[in-house]
């Protein structure tokens, strides 16, 4: 019995659940041969035959089957012991959404601290503060108002923030006021829901030009073409912070005043994880203000750092 690994364990439940070594291997990921060596070398260590197979069928005999379920309570066992272990060591898995911003130092802040998954499905703000809230993540870095943190059960806190400029065509790069700017508002309320809200509360205060669209030009090739054909430098969105400008496209500073577009982690307000509350405090100690509170800034009503 000492050389029994869990692995053959698993190998040796999926065989049974599956009975059938082709699908078995499938759904673990191994090749159909090794499978089949693993067993033999299981029944071998064991002593005794688990399953009866010829070249139709593969069926449980009456030694495997008295021996599943208590293989499946090992293996239980030994999953509960791999999670208190990693609770005790910080490495217990944290999964993270976020919509095109993240930290450059996230890993470097949070390896002492938790296992952190960053999931693959990159969403808007308000579809990842949804899925914080509805359990899918545990945590998130996004856009949302004090209304979102309070009708969907969540806290946040500041972890970035990014100054938007406008682009124009042209060379001139002097600074622009907010209120000789255009700013995008796209019909696609799916893609562009928190976009829009801050789009409009922009336009209301600072009176930038609304400039209704129907492309998905918020970023992208769209984006500069819709420039190109505006009177007015248009303000960039924070998913189009980062692209290279083509050529005839510069970039002017906005003031009078400037404009801000926070991001925030946030977390379900009854989270009681040590790893999770770690995580947030790692990536959020020592943030500060980024600006938002100088005397020049602007944030939209509901901003919960405004």
């Amino acid at each position: 019995m000492t050389s029994v690994e869990l692995r053959q364990l698993r190998y040796f439940v999926a065989v049974a659940e599956e009975l059938n070594f082709g699908r078995a291997a499938e759904r673990l990921l191994i090749a159909g041969p090794s499978l089949s060596q693993q067993i033999k070398a299981l029944e071998r260590d064991l002593g005794v035959r688990l399953f009866d197979r010829d070249r139709r069928s593969v069926s449980l005999t009456a030694a495997g089957s008295a021996l599943l379920p208590h293989t499946r309570a090992l293996l239980e066992r030994a999953d509960d012991l791999q999670r208190r272990a990693g609770r005790l060591s910080g490495s217990e898995p944290v999964r993270l959404g976020y919509v095109n911003w993240l930290p450059s130092d996230l890993t470097a802040r949070t390896a002492a601290v938790a296992q952190l998954h960053l999931d693959a499905w990159v969403a808007p703000s308000h579809t990842q503060a949804a899925r914080v809230a509805a359990g899918g993540l545990d945590l998130a870095v996004c856009w949302v108002r004090t209304e979102d943190l309070e009708e969907r059960g969540l806290r946040a806190r500041l972890i970035g923030a990014d100054r938007l400029y406008a682009v124009a065509g042209g060379d001139d790069t002097s600074d622009v006021a907010a209120r000789d700017t255009a700013v995008l508002l796209d019909d696609d309320t799916t893609s562009w829901s928190s976009w829009n809200v801050y789009a409009e509360e922009l336009a209301q205060d600072t009176g930038a030009r609304a400039v209704r669209i129907s492309n998905g030009g918020i970023t992208g090739p769209a984006f500069f073409d819709h420039v190109r054909r505006c009177s007015r430098p248009v303000v960039n969105s924070p998913k189009g912070q980062t692209t290279p400008l083509p050529p005839d496209l510069v970039q002017r500073p906005v003031t009078a005043p400037e404009i801000y577009w926070t991001w925030s982690l946030v977390w379900r307000e009854n989270e009681d994880r040590p790893a999770v509350l770690a995580v947030v405090d790692a990536l959020c100690d020592g943030v500060g203000d980024l600006g938002i509170r100088a005397p020049r800034a602007w944030l939209p009503d509901g901003d919960p750092y405004r």
